[in-house]
């Protein structure tokens, strides 16, 4: 692909109602783009449609591409799945809901235009020209910046907004990530920024605009506690400690 192009994917698990319309958006986005766009829609097998829109979708347009596989294995095998096949310059993953607006994507790519030295761009909803035009609950709002603040605590990692789905990558610095992540589950982000890390990429986080989705698969308590878990483990696995 071009120098400029960008990839996007996007993991979709049961998302046969919100699918749709974001596929609408995103074809009608890339028709008007100065670059050429690729979309990956990478579904998790599930109980309901979404295979069958996702397949759809990519018939009628030429630059989208449906992957799947026989077993649901998670967000982090999703959004490895569609990264590793992506021939983009610039390597997006974002959520099926579009939480951060596509415009976003135009001011991630001239950023990594105008940075040379920045492999790995981080969207942070906590950073101070963020826009959030539509919050989270208090309770998941706290719940998220907590989990992040042991994260710090525990030198996992410096960056402020882990989950945030809204993540971009030079396309070198993704197949080098990708190839070596192995996390299935939601804690997956984290493993993403650790190995980064380990590689001695350039991370950056940048503002984005948040309009939240009450639809969250994220189970509160429980994922949490789990992600934080896996999150400690594969730090010591990438660490080298026992």
């Amino acid at each position: 692909m071009p120098p400029d192009s960008v990839s996007i994917v996007i993991p979709a698990y049961n998302e046969a109602r919100r699918l749709p319309p974001t596929l609408d958006e995103l074809a009608r986005w890339a028709a008007g783009c100065a670059w050429a766009v690729e979309v990956w829609i990478v579904v998790e097998p599930g109980t309901d449609g979404t295979r069958e829109i996702a397949a759809e979708a990519a018939a009628r347009q030429p630059n989208f591409r449906m992957l799947t596989y026989a077993e649901h294995r998670g967000k982090g095998h999703a959004v490895r799945t569609g990264a590793l096949a992506a021939t983009g310059a610039f390597v997006f993953y974002m959520d099926c809901d579009l939480s951060v607006p596509l415009r976003d994507v135009e001011s991630f790519v001239r950023y990594f235009r105008e940075h040379p030295e920045a492999d790995v761009l981080v969207g942070n909803r906590q950073h101070a020209q963020s826009r959030i035009t539509v919050r989270q609950s208090w309770l998941r709002q706290r719940m998220g910046q907590t989990f992040n603040a042991i994260l710090r605590r525990l030198t996992l990692t410096g960056v402020q907004d882990t989950q945030c789905g809204f993540k971009a990558f030079r396309r070198e610095a993704a197949k080098a990530i990708f190839s070596r992540q192995r996390l299935d589950g939601f804690a997956f982000d984290v493993e993403v920024l650790l190995l980064a890390q380990k590689l001695g990429l350039r991370v950056v986080d940048l503002p984005v605009e948040w309009r939240n989705s009450p639809e969250s698969k994220v189970r509160l308590v429980r994922d949490s506690v789990q992600m934080l878990r896996d999150a400690i483990r594969i730090r010591r696995e990438l660490s080298g400690q026992p």
